[in-house]
């Protein structure tokens, strides 16, 4: 569910410390990578893919790196699943700009929905040589809201 939120800056800021500490908060194994094929060759889906995005000209499946591959962008993941009416609007931005400020990177989001597990779920993505940087600014969030 989409909440709507009128608040101030103060108030959002509380509101999504809380929601932070409350969420399941999983940091993933590995090493994740983004492989693309073109359009016309949509992706086998197997255990081990996490998703699958498309544009115009290619498929783009997030799925562990290859050891051997060293040209493409390395990401480690972590992942949140939020209690069944959490509002969490704008969340993403919100802990994006925590990251973006704390380490200077920028992150990747993939966001589903499991109604079993309260619903919206979001996957995080940063350079895989940032992860324990992020995970520790998450946790310090986590542990002061």
């Amino acid at each position: 569910m989409v909440n709507v939120s009128v608040e101030t800056r103060e108030q959002t800021e509380q509101r999504l410390r809380r929601v932070i500490a409350a969420a399941e908060f999983v940091v993933h194994e590995g090493v994740w990578s983004f492989h693309e094929t073109p359009i016309d060759q949509p992706p086998a889906l197997t255990p081990d893919t996490l998703a699958v995005v498309r544009d115009e000209t290619s498929w783009s499946t997030l799925r562990p790196a290859p050891l051997a591959d060293t040209g493409v962008e390395r990401f480690g993941l972590w992942s949140f699943h939020f209690p069944p009416n959490a509002d969490n609007s704008g969340f993403v931005g919100w802990l994006a700009t925590h990251l973006k400020t704390q380490l200077g990177t920028g992150v990747f989001v993939v966001c589903g929905s499991n109604r079993e597990r309260g619903g919206i779920y979001d996957y995080w993505g940063c350079p895989a040589e940032l992860l324990d940087q992020a995970t520790q600014v998450i946790d310090e969030l986590r542990t002061n809201g």
